[in-house]
């Protein structure tokens, strides 16, 4: 992925509003590395880390709105920087996973 991505400042939405947005049917679409994803994930999320992100959008849904997530914010703002740029629709959810937690979103544990 390309440096240009992290330069811009993708649409944005809150935890709060993500935590609405898949009630509602949204995908989270979760940029962190294996380690990460392994030790807690959002339910229901698809995994796909950053490096492997620009190949692997082709698999994500064209339908519904993407929400990137990982720890802290940083990554998935590049990741959804790419998803529009390849024609989804697609928010970063800033404040990742510690703001996501702090909504009540839930969580899946190891």
């Amino acid at each position: 992925m390309s440096f240009r991505h992290y330069l811009r400042r993708p649409p944005a939405v809150t935890a709060s509003d993500a935590v609405r947005l898949v009630a509602d049917g949204a995908l989270v679409v979760d940029v962190r590395r294996a380690f990460e994803w392994n030790r807690v994930h959002i339910p229901g999320a698809v995994h796909l880390p950053l490096e492997v992100l620009p190949d692997g959008c082709l698999d994500l849904p064209e339908d519904r709105l993407l929400i990137t997530f990982c720890t802290g914010g940083l990554r998935s703002a590049g990741a959804a920087n790419l998803l529009v740029e390849n024609g989804f629709d697609a928010v970063n959810m800033t404040g990742g996973l510690i703001q996501w937690r702090a909504a009540g979103g839930p969580l899946n544990d190891r």
